[in-house]
């Protein structure tokens, strides 16, 4: 189960905790699926070769990592695969980044595309609208101390940030505000998370924006996001829970 409580250094307040609302964890879930990969040193990625359907191999991954934001069209319970196997579902999330950004929209990885996917890059790893210290924990400022180690949970919060990134273009640039991201286990129990919270595995973001939560859940329904809790908070929380072998929890449903 996971929870979404905001704790934000903007914004204020207590909230009911409904835990009983979070939804259930898919029995026998297992470990964060995909390589670790350390971000606090990086560099814009270098892309060696055109990638295109059919292609495999840890580059792979990682377009696969930056693309997952593109998984739909419209509302549906659909995600890219992080496996480093670029089939059809991979192709289709190219094209829609392709149309978003202008690029010729050919399912083929090349240049102009590599660069477009290199632009939302920051040269510490982050993306180009999201920073690291607001998905760290609000008390420790760091990624320690939750469910997995900090290198997975930094690795886990920049593959979400690559899903922000695709909901923010979505929603037309709007930007969005994290008001919650990692928590160590101390600092969830401290307020009233649930003990199995995404937020516990840098895995989960609770949203504010200058657009309803409604809007910002139905755009979240097209990017892979398998967690949205209901929009009548006043945060919009979204995690990737299925990307860790999780049941899909959409709270309003599909809207």
């Amino acid at each position: 189960m996971t929870s979404s409580h905001p704790l934000s250094r903007r914004l204020a307040g207590s909230f009911d905790r409904r835990t009983a609302l979070r939804g259930a964890l898919a029995a026998g879930a297992g470990a964060v699926v995909g390589p670790v990969l350390l971000s606090s040193s990086a560099q814009a990625y270098s892309w060696t070769r055109t990638l295109k359907e059919g292609d495999t191999g840890a580059d792979v991954t990682e377009l696969q990592i930056r693309v997952a934001g593109w998984a739909a069209d419209s509302a549906s319970q659909s995600l890219v695969g992080i496996d480093g196997d670029f089939g059809p579902i991979t192709a289709a999330a190219v094209r829609r980044f392709q149309t978003a950004y202008g690029v010729t929209a050919d399912g083929v990885v090349a240049a102009s595309t590599q660069t477009q996917l290199n632009a939302l890059e920051q040269s510490d790893g982050s993306t180009l609208h999201f920073n690291w210290s607001e998905f760290t924990d609000r008390v420790s400022g760091t990624f320690a101390g939750g469910k997995v180690t900090t290198a997975q949970a930094k690795e886990n919060a920049r593959r979400l940030m690559y899903k922000l990134e695709a909901l923010r273009k979505k929603l037309g640039n709007v930007p969005l505000t994290v008001n919650s991201g990692f928590r160590s286990i101390a600092h969830n129990a401290d307020v009233g998370g649930a003990s199995d919270s995404m937020h516990l595995y840098g895995n989960a973001a609770d949203l504010g924006a200058s657009v309803s939560n409604k809007t910002i859940y139905q755009k979240a329904e097209t990017c892979g996001f398998s967690g949205l809790e209901t929009y009548t908070e006043d945060h919009q929380h979204v995690d990737s829970r299925a990307d860790m072998g999780r049941a899909w929890w959409w709270q309003d449903g599909k809207i």
